[in-house]
């Protein structure tokens, strides 16, 4: 099982993901898409990485703003498995 990460070891990930930020025990990203239907669509493309990964989101979404933020509830904390669908979020955001 997957450890939590420590301070040094989130702002070092952190510096990979420029678009994440820390927000206590949660790594946030904020996503404006083009048309409220283009951010439904980018949901619906990380539900679907989120369900393969066993690992989701919450995910709060306003007109075209989509806020992704992760946390590894089961433990308290940020863990890989956060900073890794991280990473396919912004893969997916960029696709």
């Amino acid at each position: 099982m997957a450890k939590l990460l420590t301070d040094t070891e989130i702002d070092a990930e952190l510096a990979d993901l420029p678009e994440w930020n820390r927000d206590g025990d949660t790594l946030v990203r904020i996503i404006k898409a083009e048309t409220f239907p283009a951010a439904i669509d980018l949901v619906d493309r990380v539900a679907v990485e989120a369900e393969a990964r066993n690992h989701h989101p919450d995910i709060d979404i306003r007109w075209r703003t989509v806020t992704f933020s992760l946390t590894t509830h089961a433990m308290g904390g940020i863990s890989p498995f956060d900073v890794g669908l991280a990473h396919a979020i912004d893969r997916i955001a960029l696709g």
